[in-house]
């Protein structure tokens, strides 16, 4: 399934002045003045308080003394005019209008500037019992006595602030962390009053998807689904003249990255009709309530709008079986959101114009209730695209690209078979940025069989430290699976075998497998000889084993308890299988069979894998002075390729017979091999498709 072509949509910006300003156009609709933000109210008012605390510092005020400077100087001058004693602790001085003049440095030198009337100094006196002692004794014979006045000064501000204040702080706290837990929590602007309210982003004619079914390539079936939908919204008297009625929903199933959120866009720009998006895990909250909340808001605007479309992406985030999650017997807030998406959905009150739109790629996991029809009307399988599709997919992902004269799209969809349509794009972009880095002015055939290596296989490392003892370990192992394969009928035609370390495997075999739909027990056989011609060649030569098969025995192995328990390939354990395809499994904590057939199956796989392992080494020791001869030659050129094996083996009896189905004479490249559980899909998955050391 293809992805948007964005660039075909978008037209570049033109070759301006990027200092330049906007269009007048643009400039009406976003002006570019400042935008208001509540953080300036904070700036605001800090620089106030800021302010308030300047104009209260350069006030006048009282200059700090001591008791010795107050009576070796002011009060044997005389300047002293009168005390007063403020709350028994600070004595305030008050000079003589005629004596300020003889203090004003000193009240420069404290950046003071007293008003005239006073207070002019203070001090802290200590006991007033020792204050009044001190004064009396200071001013004997004097001719002026002065006596200290008393007086109580209450500051009404700060008992005020001190008060108040902690409760003040406290409900701003409050109020600032709400504030944040809703927008975490998709609160929006009313808070977290408004948590409870959906989180859908609504597409109508204001917002309207630029995506249309021209934008989706390949996948004509479920675009027909899909296409019918809309088409029912835009003239529904063509249908209800019939006597038909509006599908209620439809489940969009299939493997990631095969285009299921795409159909969806597409449905959102061709529908004249308001849409809703979201994704299941919006529904999911912290708080008890949310979820079920939010589906009745979500379908009370839906119904208020209707018609619409409610598309939930990934909807196995809410939609999982009930009774099967880990919280056994708690209030899970999913099931409690799931049974309040099906009363909406097709409970006592109708929903009349509105249409669901899920897509999810877990549907085994799936609540059956969920799955039913009246809620689910249509399910619409999104599969792997096949050869032909592929090739639609790529015309879509070449348009911004440019191209070589050597670069055919019939000869790049042969090489990725399983891709999805997001492997295809991710395909296109790696080989633009590989032409680009070898400096390049077009993209050419070679960049894209590199970026299909470098997806699959990994980033390629020649500067990996490997001993020359390691090194032929390799390549010998790797010319086992190349020489198996190729003698065997029914493995996968061969490519090229490489013993340069790529990703985490430290040398390759690479196949072009066969789009089929089903597979043979011959078939599964042959595939699981040639992934076992490693360890096999590693024990002929070297009478020993390493554990560079261990992916290798790890496919095998996977294969051959599908083969038992699956597929029913096997005469004792005979025509039954213990795969539950649907997910709704009831043997929870205990197998489907009973431990004698558990350990009849054992017996079986190991059969099964011996015999294809002393058959690998019987084709290995009738052929070793080809096996030889291709693992000196892959030594020393690290690389060969499908025409170097038929030099030393000669051509495959059954090779004619492939080139006429096939009706290409290019030769083919990029397609690991790997011996996976067969699973009976139109392609084999392109992650299983290398059989490495």
């Amino acid at each position: 399934m293809a992805e948007i072509d964005k660039n075909r949509k978008e037209t570049p910006p033109p070759p301006n002045n990027p200092f330049m300003g906007a269009s007048k156009k643009t400039d009406k609709k976003n002006p570019k003045g400042p935008k208001f933000n509540a953080y300036w109210v904070y700036g605001l008012i800090a620089l106030v308080f800021i302010g308030v605390q300047y104009f209260i510092s350069s006030t006048s005020g009282p200059v700090e003394t001591n008791w010795s400077e107050v009576k070796s100087t002011m009060l044997a001058n005389n300047d002293i005019e009168r005390i007063v004693v403020v709350n028994e602790k600070n004595a305030n001085i008050y000079l003589k209008k005629n004596s300020l003049e003889k203090y004003k440095q000193q009240f420069e030198e404290h950046f003071a500037k007293p008003s005239d009337a006073g207070p002019h100094f203070t001090f802290t006196i200590g006991s007033v019992e020792t204050f009044e002692r001190n004064l009396r004794e200071a001013q004997e014979g004097s001719s002026e006595e002065i006596l200290p006045e008393y007086k109580e000064e209450r500051n009404w501000a700060g008992e005020l602030i001190w008060t108040i204040g902690p409760f003040v702080l406290i409900i701003l706290l409050w109020l600032w962390i709400f504030r944040r837990m809703s927008r975490g929590a998709g609160g929006g602007a009313g808070g977290i009053f408004n948590v409870g309210k959906s989180q859908a982003k609504v597409f109508d004619k204001d917002q309207k998807v630029t995506t249309t079914f021209k934008d989706v390539a390949g996948l004509a079936e479920a675009k027909q689904e899909v296409e019918e939908i809309v088409e029912f919204l835009k003239q529904p008297a063509k249908f209800t003249k019939l006597g038909g009625k509006i599908p209620k929903g439809a489940l969009l199933v299939g493997p990631p990255g095969t285009g299921k959120t795409l159909l969806a866009r597409a449905v959102a720009g061709e529908a004249s009709v308001p849409f809703f998006s979201m994704s299941g895990s919006d529904f999911v909250e912290m708080f008890v309530g949310v979820g079920a909340s939010r589906v009745r808001d979500l379908f009370k605007q839906a119904k208020e709008k209707a018609p619409c479309i409610i598309f939930i992406d990934e909807i196995d985030a809410i939609g999982r079986a009930r009774g099967k999650n880990p919280n056994f017997g708690s209030n899970d807030e999913r099931e409690n959101t799931l049974n309040q998406l099906l009363t909406e959905m097709d409970g006592f009150d109708t929903n009349s114009g509105v249409i669901i739109l899920a897509a999810t790629n877990r549907a085994d996991i799936l609540d059956r209730a969920l799955m039913r029809a009246g809620r689910f009307d249509r399910q619409i399988h999104v599969e792997l695209p096949d050869l032909k599709e592929r090739g639609e997919i790529f015309k879509v992902h070449l348009r911004p690209l440019k191209l070589g004269e050597d670069v055919k799209v019939e000869f790049l969809s042969k090489q990725t078979p399983g891709f999805s349509g997001a492997d295809i794009a991710n395909v296109c972009n790696e080989a633009a940025l590989i032409a680009a880095r070898r400096n390049r002015d077009a993209v050419t055939k070679q960049d894209f069989l590199d970026a299909v290596d470098r997806i699959i296989g990994g980033l390629e490392k020649k500067n990996k430290i490997i001993s020359k003892e390691e090194k032929k370990t390799i390549a010998y192992h790797e010319a086992g699976h190349a020489t198996i394969s190729w003698l065997l009928e029914y493995a996968h035609p061969l490519v090229k075998v490489t013993i340069v370390p790529r990703g985490k495997a430290l040398g390759a075999a690479w196949y072009l497998p066969e789009e089929r739909s089903i597979t043979t027990k011959e078939q599964l056989l042959d595939e699981m000889c040639s992934a076992l011609g490693g360890r096999a060649a590693e024990e002929l030569i070297f009478k020993r084993v390493s554990s560079g098969a261990q992916n290798d025995l790890e496919k095998v192995t996977k294969q051959a308890y599908a083969m038992v328990s699956y597929f029913g390939m096997s005469e004792k354990v005979g025509n039954v299988s213990y795969y539950d395809s649907s997910g709704q499994s009831d043997y929870s904590f205990t197998k489907p069979y009973s431990e004698k057939t558990a350990e009849l199956i054992d017996e079986e796989v190991k059969k099964i894998i011996d015999s294809q392992y002393q058959r690998a080494k019987k084709v290995l020791t009738e052929n070793a002075e080809g096996h030889k001869k291709l693992a000196e030659k892959l030594l020393e050129r690290e690389v060969i390729f499908s025409e170097d094996l038929e030099l030393i083996f000669g051509k495959r009896h059954w090779e004619q017979k492939l080139i006429e189905n096939e009706n290409d004479q290019e030769k083919p490249v990029q397609k690991e091999e790997q011996a996976a559980e067969p699973v009976n899909n139109t392609t084999e998955n392109k992650e299983n498709q290398a059989i490495s050391v």
